[in-house]
C-alpha cells in the first residue's frame, strides 16, 4: 500500500472526539501515525489522536519567555506517552497564566492583537521546534484555520522553510466577515489579518471546505481549486421507527451560543404547545448563566450540561427526534452563514428524525435544507406548524429516513471524505 505524505498540522487544538477538531477524523482517519504531526497551541495535553508527534506552544510560556530567557516555549509529545482520552486539566500553572489560553475565546479585535504581540516569531522558533521539524520532514501543511495571526504565520513559515504547499482547511468565514465598527483597533486588526491569510492563498497549495456555499466563495475569489469534505459521523443508524406521539424523545447536542439558545427555548415553547410532557433535552458544555439562563422557567426545556462523546452516540440511537438550530439575528448569522457543524452528520447518521430551525442564511440551515430529508422551517410563524407536521406525520418520517440513508452515503461516509482530502493532499505534492 502507498503511503501517505508526511503532512504536518498546525492548528489551535489537535484530535479531540468532543470539539470542532473531531473533524479531523474525516480527513486522516487511515493516515499512518508516523507520517502526522502537529503544533498546537491549546493549554492542555492531547490525547491518543492521529499524529505520532505534536509541539505544544502556549499563550503563557510565550509571554513568560519575555521575561525570563530560560523558558522553553515548546513541549514535545510523542503518541506512545499520551492518555487514551481527553483530559480537562491545562498544563498551566498560576493565577494569571492559567487564563492566558483563555483569551482567545474572547473575540475582540484587543485580544487578536495582543496576542499578536506576545506570539513574536523569535519567541516560538526556536532551535528546538526547527530541530522536531528537521526531523519530521513535512511534505505539506496542513492549515486549520484560526482567527488568530500566529496559527497561519506559522504554517506560512514552515510552508516556505521547506518549500512545500499549504492545504488550508476553511469552515468559518474569517476573512470575508468584516462588520461595521468604529473601532480602530477592529480595522488594524481586520486589515492586518487579511494581508496575512492573501499571502497563505499565494503560496502554492488548494483547499478544503465544510460545504458548497463557503467552497464556491473562496475558489472564486482566490482562484483556488479546492474541494467540499463534508464531516464523517460514527454512529450507527437505526432501523426506521415512528415516532412515539406520547412520548417522543427529543434531543439537541451541541454550542448554545450564536442565537441557538434562543431558537432551542422558542422550539420548547412550541413543543409545550403541543404537548405540556413534551420535553427538548439540551445537552452542552456551556457553563455561563448568560446563555444557559433562557432556559429558566421553562417546562419543555431541560438543559442537561455535558456528556462526553460515547454517551452522545448512546442517546442520539435512543432519541426520536435530534434537533439543529441556529439563531436569527443578523449579527449571528454573519458568523454562522457557512458554517456546518458535526452535529449535521451526526444527526443523520442516527436514524432519528431531523427537525432544522433557525435563518435560512446560516450554512447548517441550508445544507439540512437541502437534503430533502431534513423538516426544516426558517420562519417563527411556521415553528409550532412544522413541528406538528413532523410529529404527526408517519408518511414524513419514513420519507426523510429513507432518503436520509442515501444522503449519508453520499456525503457522510468516512470512506468518501478522506478519499477527496487525500485527493486535494496528492494533488498538490506532486510525485513523490
Amino acid at each position: 500500500m502507498e503511503r501517505h505524505r508526511r503532512v504536518l498540522i498546525v492548528g489551535t487544538v489537535p484530535y479531540n472526539e468532543m470539539s470542532t477538531s473531531r473533524a479531523f477524523d474525516s480527513y486522516f482517519h487511515f493516515w499512518e501515525k508516523e507520517n502526522l504531526a502537529q503544533i498546537f497551541s491549546n493549554a492542555k495535553a492531547p490525547a491518543k489522536g492521529h499524529c505520532g508527534t505534536l509541539y505544544q506552544i502556549t499563550d503563557a510560556r510565550m509571554l513568560k519567555r519575555r521575561f525570563d530567557k530560560k523558558t522553553k516555549t515548546g513541549v514535545i509529545f510523542n503518541y506512545e506517552a499520551l492518555d487514551d482520552g481527553w483530559k480537562d486539566s491545562s498544563l498551566e500553572v498560576g493565577s494569571v497564566t492559567a487564563k492566558m489560553y483563555g483569551w482567545g475565546s474572547k473575540k475582540n479585535s484587543l485580544v487578536y492583537l495582543l496576542r499578536k504581540f506576545i506570539w513574536k516569531k523569535k519567541y516560538w522558533c526556536t532551535d528546538e521546534l526547527l530541530s522536531w521539524l528537521d526531523k519530521f520532514s513535512p511534505e505539506c501543511v496542513f492549515l486549520s484555520f484560526s482567527d488568530d495571526f500566529f496559527i497561519p504565520q506559522i504554517a506560512l513559515f514552515v510552508a516556505e522553510r521547506y518549500n512545500i504547499p499549504i492545504v488550508s482547511s476553511i469552515g468559518d468565514d474569517y476573512y470575508f466577515n468584516y462588520k461595521f465598527s468604529l473601532s480602530p483597533l477592529y480595522h488594524i486588526y481586520k486589515l492586518s489579518y487579511r494581508r496575512l491569510i492573501r499571502k497563505v492563498f499565494s503560496h502554492k497549495g488548494s483547499a478544503i471546505y465544510i460545504g458548497n456555499k463557503i467552497r464556491d466563495k473562496y475558489n472564486e475569489s482566490f482562484g483556488l481549486d479546492g474541494k467540499t469534505v463534508y464531516l464523517t459521523s460514527e454512529i450507527k443508524r437505526h432501523p426506521f421507527r415512528e415516532i412515539p406521539v406520547r412520548s417522543p424523545v427529543i434531543s439537541y447536542f451541541g454550542n448554545i451560543r450564536l442565537g441557538r439558545n434562543e431558537s432551542l427555548r422558542e422550539i420548547g415553547d412550541a413543543l409545550g404547545r403541543i404537548d405540556s410532557s413534551y420535553i427538548l433535552n439540551v445537552y452542552s458544555n456551556e457553563k455561563d448563566e448568560h446563555y444557559i439562563g433562557i432556559f429558566d422557567g421553562s417546562r419543555n426545556v431541560k438543559f442537561c450540561g455535558t456528556v462526553p462523546y460515547s454517551e452522545v452516540m448512546k442517546k442520539s440511537a435512543e432519541s426520536d427526534i435530534l434537533i439543529v438550530v441556529e439563531g436569527f439575528k443578523k449579527k449571528d448569522v454573519v458568523i454562522t452563514r457557512y458554517s456546518l457543524s458535526t452535529k449535521v452528520a451526526d444527526s443523520l447518521s442516527s436514524g432519528a428524525a431531523v427537525f432544522a430551525y433557525g435563518s435560512a442564511e446560516c450554512g447548517a440551515i441550508e445544507y439540512a435544507e437541502s437534503t430533502g430529508c431534513i423538516t426544516t422551517c426558517t420562519d417563527k410563524d411556521m415553528l409550532e406548524v412544522s413541528l406538528r407536521s413532523l410529529i404527526y406525520d408517519t408518511e414524513l418520517q419514513r420519507r426523510n429516513y429513507e432518503k436520509g440513508i442515501t444522503v449519508v452515503e453520499n456525503n457522510h461516509r468516512l470512506e468518501n471524505s478522506t478519499g477527496i482530502f487525500e485527493s486535494v493532499v496528492n494533488g498538490v505534492c506532486g510525485d513523490l
